[in-house]
């Protein structure tokens, strides 16, 4: 069985600390990354891929130090970083063949390839279309198609829905779903929806730390207790928000009901609420009034 192992990764700069001790093993499955924007996600990213080299700790897999594996690591990875570069001028089709041919995938496999991922991302009736006539969405399903030029056992996605509208968001998840079966996938996002319905496994990061990890249903029950809903006056709400973390505001016709995160009740009349990975976030992620 595949197995990737981070052991006290750790990545500095200067004296800035990007990542900081991240120790977690990974077998197959979808892990869904959580954190803020500048949480050290792309650079754990780039160390897992090898781009970057760790200050401190070691990037196993199958019990191998990924620096000591070379080309046999590399045959086995399929990464699409956050900002995936394209030639603009080439067709979908070309570019999967241009790529295929720097992976050294004999031609006839790289031509069947090509279409059946092409097909797999609905592609293909686009392939002879310049890249630069592409929507957003389109250009990150043919990321993910050339992440799986070598049918990778590794697959790294870094923030992929970024831009997309709900729609191609949704496709993503279900592509993304489609091929988690038999591959370790790392989905890296602040998107909580995007892990919220596919992942097998979240992982909270902050501050270049590893915060808490484990499947939808621990994840919720680490704020079980500590999600509340109620009803407050129009003109105490902007008091609870300054005060609490609210997750959700929504005007009724006997008030504003507010969804909060607290560690205690915010309010007297206030009752509990079946928490979500969105209150999971929000409770790590978010001081009161922020």
């Amino acid at each position: 069985m595949l197995e990737l192992t981070l052991e006290g990764l750790t990545k500095k700069y200067g004296s800035k600390t990007a990542v900081n001790g991240f120790s977690y093993t990974m077998t197959r499955g979808v892990y869904g990354l959580l954190g803020a924007n500048g949480s050290g996600k792309t650079t754990l990213l780039r160390m897992i891929c090898g781009i970057l080299e760790a200050t401190e700790g070691t990037v196993c897999c199958g019990g191998m130090e990924i620096g000591k594996m070379g080309a046999e690591y590399r045959r086995i990875l399929g990464y699409l970083p956050q900002n995936f570069g394209y030639y603009p001028e080439f067709t979908a089709k070309r570019f999967l063949m241009y790529l295929a041919a720097l992976k050294a995938l004999p031609r006839g496999e790289a031509e069947a390839r090509s279409e059946e991922l092409l097909g797999l991302v609905e592609l293909t009736s686009v392939k002879n279309k310049k890249i630069k006539t592409f929507s957003g969405g389109m250009i990150r399903r043919l990321g993910i198609a050339q992440a799986l030029l070598n049918d990778p056992e590794l697959l790294v996605l870094d923030e992929p829905t970024t831009g997309l509208d709900p729609k191609e968001r949704i496709r993503f998840r279900n592509i993304i779903s489609s091929l988690s079966k038999n591959r370790i996938i790392i989905l890296s996002t602040h998107i909580v929806p995007d892990v919220e319905y596919i992942a097998d496994e979240i992982l909270l990061m902050r501050e270049g730390k590893l915060l808490a990890a484990g499947d939808i249903g621990n994840m919720l029950e680490t704020v079980r207790g500590k999600v509340w809903e109620c009803i407050v006056k129009p003109e105490d709400t902007e008091t609870y928000q300054a005060r609490f973390r609210v997750s959700n505001l929504r005007n009724t016709d006997s008030g504003v009901r507010l969804r909060i995160v607290s560690d205690f009740c915010p309010v007297e009349n206030a009752r509990p609420g079946d928490p979500d990975l969105e209150d999971v976030y929000l409770y790590y992620f978010s001081e009161a009034g922020n």
